[in-house]
């Protein structure tokens, strides 16, 4: 069961993938659109071409748990895509996971303009494995 991650942003939108067994991060990408329509038809390409067959999207709430206009509109684009694609879709809290991908680019030497090209698929990897975790210690739930 193939999984994909989405990390979902104004600009740039990032894509984890998992292995065929569900258990391990895989294919990253970026799509680079400003347009919903656009980064819409992107996914449902990777859809296709990997197999996906359940989707995760981070859903950025505030640190306080509230629900902010970023948080809506990631839940209004879950819908779309859950109804373009008839995938089930899980919204994941995400909170912190961009902050966490421009550390661990910074320890690893990512600086500038080449961090900003792949922090978005490392917060949609963060949520791809945060996803992955609670489903292998909630197996009941997948059920």
């Amino acid at each position: 069961m193939r999984i994909m991650a989405i990390d979902y942003g104004d600009a740039r939108t990032g894509v984890a993938i998992s292995d065929p067994f569900g258990m391990l991060a895989g294919f990253t990408t970026v799509i680079h659109s400003r347009n919903q329509d656009v980064v819409a038809e992107e996914l449902k390409k990777i859809i296709a071409e990997h197999g996906v067959d359940e989707l995760v999207l981070g859903w950025p709430k505030n640190m306080n748990a509230t629900l902010g206009d970023r948080a809506e509109k990631s839940a209004a684009f879950g819908e779309r895509l859950k109804a373009e694609t008839g995938l089930p879709l899980t919204m994941w809290d995400e909170r912190r996971t961009t902050v966490d991908a421009h550390r661990i680019l910074s320890e690893n030497g990512r600086h500038g303009k080449k961090r900003k090209n792949t922090v978005d698929a490392v917060a949609a990897t963060l949520i791809l494995e945060g996803f992955l975790t609670y489903k292998r210690l909630h197996p009941e739930e997948g059920k």
